[in-house]
């Protein structure tokens, strides 16, 4: 029996599982400013929309689904076109084993391949630590090589409180006066599976 984590090209198929993951940070973190758990249909919407540009990657061990990773437009204007907001998502019980790591390591790969310059993460924050907010993405992505870039203060309200917002960038190619227009997911050969 094969216990290698594989990285692999979500589906619309894969909705359910990815949706499973996501649900707990929706109802008890704000991680996502999300309040209500999307349904299935909007789900499975939102992965196609990523993959038309974008790639949108899942780690999984033996059929089960550990975490996905995907990358999203960062503003939809032209001169934006070679920056990419990231995202991490890991099964609850599974954090803090690596897989997050193996996926923000091929999505890196293949933003590079695409032609991607910047990284942006956007992530929640407070003053201090509560039942619904730790420094595990502040953390996780300055490992990862991101840099703080700015804060937005109080400005997303959940569970009657006021987050922070910071923005964490990382620049994972070169920026010349004449820049090479950037590939789709779908232009690049990669072998994930």
């Amino acid at each position: 029996m094969n216990n290698e984590i594989k990285i692999r090209a979500a589906k619309a198929e894969d909705a359910k599982a990815l949706l499973n993951i996501y649900e707990p940070y929706v109802r008890n973190t704000a991680v996502t400013f999300e309040y209500e758990v999307p349904s299935l249909q909007t789900f499975a919407e939102r992965i196609c929309n990523v993959l038309d540009k974008y790639p949108y990657l899942l780690a999984e061990k033996n059929g089960e689904v550990l975490g996905y990773a995907y990358a999203d437009s960062f503003h939809e204007r032209a001169a934006y076109k070679w920056a990419a907001e990231t995202s991490v998502y890991i099964k609850m019980n599974k954090r803090r084993s690596g897989i997050g790591k193996i996926l923000y390591n091929e999505l890196e790969n293949i933003l590079k391949m695409q032609g991607i310059l910047n990284l942006n993460a956007c992530i929640a924050c407070l003053s201090k630590k509560d039942e619904h907010i730790s420094d595990d993405s502040l953390i996780f992505h300055k490992k990862r090589g991101y840099k703080y870039v700015g804060k937005f203060h109080k400005c997303g309200y959940k569970f009657n409180k006021w987050y922070d917002m910071v923005w964490m960038e990382k620049h994972i190619g070169s920026h010349t006066s004449n820049q090479p227009e950037i590939k789709k997911f779908s232009e690049i050969k990669i072998d994930i599976g």
